[in-house]
Formats: structure tokens, sequence, C-alpha cells
């Protein structure tokens, strides 16, 4: 109606998936053809298009007649409407086609698509690769010849296959291009992988190091007692040597020196198995402090924003931030704190405030975790969420449904809780280790 009522210039898609049935290229078949389509339109759709080309139809002079008119538009429908099909030449259906409905063929002109020379498929992995952040220049220029390569070998095995399968493999420019889009998508999960990875052996190094000075400063203790018994028992040899008499007391004597190496090797014992119990202990709690992180690292600034419209949030919402600022109080100089305790009647007016600065504010959560290696944190803090925690809707799943920045605080404060018991029950560890 467009093409032969108003004169406008259409193009008609129709690709090979969108036949469902063979019957469809009958009528394409027509329309290639004749430029028609036989009882296409009712007679009174007949009418109204004669009624609308009548006009223009004898503006060209060539009379009104219903002939006349369905013949002009019949020629302007050939002229304005062009049909673009995409069939694919895998396998017979192509074949079939073009037998049982010859105008395909016969009334189209076929795009011939010829291979991309090695040049252009280089400029093109070039250009995509571009963006691609890469250790070195040295890597990327590799890289950028390895892709027109593989494409120029994929090639070549597939004129193998046909000449000795009689099977055709075929490869297309968009698969180049989908080839380079693999690898982008590859080399950066990869490269986050990577990136995460390393960020936890650093972690796990700097724990062993720490844990490597304690049993470094132990070591040399055990030494010096070493030698302190090393010295008792010669004593008591030179006292035996001289008064011979006094065997007997220089028996006792020597007893007493093997006594104390036994309670050194005892000590050492002790020890390793003290340290032992503590590095296995800080171990466990890395998980925790990595969800903690991820907790806060998945939230969204926008989110902050959202609540801070909220003058009266749900339960929920407003006992979660009322955690954090348990846990915050002496350590966040906004929080008001008396007695070492939190002192807001309105805990979401404080809350408010603090996320006024959404990013500063997430900045000293995730600084929070230093501060309880230190021990700067107070165990009152901890000791005032308790009864929180314990609550079974005290959930990341439950508060999520409230509020999604709200649900990655609760896992932050669960997670941040978890690691301070752990911190917190290694810590007589520590000082029995110390104490020696």
């Amino acid at each position: 109606m467009k093409s032969g009522g108003k004169d406008e210039g259409l193009c008609f898609l129709f690709t090979e998936g969108q036949i469902t049935k063979e019957e469809f290229l009958v009528y394409i078949n027509d329309l290639l053809s004749s430029g028609e389509i036989a009882d296409l339109f009712q007679a009174e759709d007949v009418d109204g298009i004669v009624n609308q080309v009548r006009g223009p139809c004898k503006s060209e002079g060539l009379g009104d007649t219903p002939q006349a008119c369905w013949k002009f538009f019949i020629d302007r429908v050939k002229k304005n409407l062009h049909m673009s099909l995409c069939f694919s030449p895998v396998g017979d259906a192509f074949r079939n086609r073009a037998k049982k409905f010859p105008a395909l063929v016969n009334c189209s002109v076929i795009d011939w698509f010829h291979p991309w020379p090695v040049e252009a498929l280089y400029s093109v992995a070039e250009k995509f690769l571009a963006e691609v952040e890469m250790a070195t220049d040295e890597i990327r220029a590799g890289i950028t010849k390895f892709m027109p390569y593989s494409f120029k070998i994929v090639n070549e095995y597939s004129e193998k296959i046909l000449d000795q399968e009689r099977r055709y493999v075929y490869t297309t420019p968009k698969s180049f291009l989908e080839l380079i889009k693999l690898f982008k998508v590859m080399y950066s999960k990869k490269e986050g992988q990577l990136a995460k990875n390393l960020d936890t052996y650093e972690t796990g190094v700097l724990k062993l190091t720490e844990t490597g000075e304690v049993v470094a400063k132990l070591e040399e203790d055990l030494k010096v007692m070493s030698v302190e018994v090393e010295a008792k028992k010669k004593s008591a040899d030179e006292q035996a040597t001289i008064v011979g008499a006094e065997k007997a007391k220089v028996e006792i004597e020597n007893d007493k020196a093997e006594v104390e190496a036994q309670k050194c090797a005892k000590i050492k014992f002790d020890v390793e198995k003290l340290v032992s119990e503590a590095q296995a202990s800080l171990d466990k709690a890395e998980p925790l402090v990595a969800k903690a992180e991820a907790a806060l690292a998945g939230l969204d600034i926008n989110d902050f924003r959202n609540l801070k419209a909220l003058k009266k949030p749900p339960d929920a919402i407003n006992e979660t931030f009322t955690c954090v600022l348990h846990l915050l109080c002496s350590i966040h100089k906004d929080v008001p704190v008396k007695g070492g305790k939190l002192a807001a009647p309105d805990t979401w007016k404080v809350a408010l405030s603090l996320m006024g600065n959404p990013a500063a504010f997430l900045d000293e959560l995730m600084n929070f975790k230093p501060k309880v290696d230190d021990d700067k944190v107070p165990a009152k803090n901890f000791a005032a969420i308790r009864e929180t925690l314990a609550k079974e809707d005290f959930n990341v799943e439950s508060i999520s449904k409230k509020s999604g920045a709200a649900g990655g605080l609760c896992d932050w404060i669960i997670n941040i809780s978890a690691y301070y018991d752990v911190v917190v029950s290694v810590e007589p560890l520590r000082n029995a280790v110390r104490d020696g």
C-alpha cells in the first residue's frame, strides 16, 4: 500500500529463518516474476486502492478507468518495492527451492561476497584490539598478527575438508568478528580472575610474614633459654669435678638441669602448637574478610541517595544502620558517643549525616578491618550488636528486600563480626606464645 498507493520506496528483507512454511515462497515467486500476487486483495480493497491512485493516474494522462488505475498501482509497486532475500547455500534447501521457484534466481540479482584479504583482517583486528589494555605493545602486536593467521589456517583446512570429505565448512567476516569478540571477553574474564588471585596471594603472604616474625622472635627466646640451661648444666659438671665428695649433691643439680631441659622442650612444643592454631584460625578468618569487602564493593552510591529520601525508614533498614553506628563508635568522629556507647536518640538522623558523602562513608567501612587488626575497635562496639545479630530476620536476604544498600551493609556487619570473633579467639593464643 505504501509503495503503490503513497509512492514510497520500501525494502522487504526476507531471511531463511523466517520461512516457517514453504508456501511463503509461492507468493514470493509470484511477486518477483509478475510484480503482483493473484487474489491478494478483496474486491472492496481493490476499489479503495483504485480510488487512492485515481488522482495521480489522471495527472499522468493514463485515464481513470479501474483497469488503468490498477495497472498504475502495480507499476508503482514494481518501481518502489525492492526485495532482499538472505539464503544460505549450505545444504540442499537452497538448491531445491531454486528448482521449485525459479524466480528466486531468474528475477533477482545475486550478491557474491568474497573473502577478506589478510591485510583487511589484520586492519580489523588491529582496530578492535587497540582498545584492550595489555602488558606490552609486543604482546598486542603478536595477538593482532595471530588473528588473521588463525582465520587463514581455518580457511585452508576448510578447503582440505572439501577435497577429502566433500563437505563445506563456511567462514565469513562475521566469524572473524566473533573470534575477536570472544577473545576480548575471555581476556577480560581471565584478567579479572588473575587480579583477584593476586590480591588473595598478597594477603596470604602478608599474614605468613607476620606469623614468621612472631615465630622468629620465639625462636630467639628459646635460644637464650637453651644457653641458660647449658650454663647451669656446665656449672653442675664443674662442681661435680671439684667436689667429688659431694657427688650426691652434684647429681641432684644435674637432675635439675635435665628437668629444665625437658621444660624447654615442652615450651618449644607448646609454642609451635599455639602458632599452628593461631595461623589456622587466621586462615579461616580470611574468607570472612573477603565476603565483607565484597559486600561493600557491591554497594551502589545511588542506593544511598535513594535512602536519604526516607524520613522514616522501615525498622529493618533503621536497625541495620544502627548496628553500623554502634561499630563506628569512637572510630568515626561524626558518631555521637557517651561513656564509650552510642548516644543518639534518633539513629536515622545520624545515619543520614554519614550518607551525606556516600563515597567517604564506604571508604570508612573499607578501612574498618585494619582497625580491628590493630585492636582499635572497642569490644563494647561488637557487644552492642550481639542481640541484633541473634535475630532470625536479621539476614542478607530479608534486609535486601527492603533495600539493596541495607542488604549489603547487613552482609558486611555479619562477616566483620565473625572476623572480629576469630581475632579475639586468636589473641589469647598470641599472648600465650608471647608469655612463653
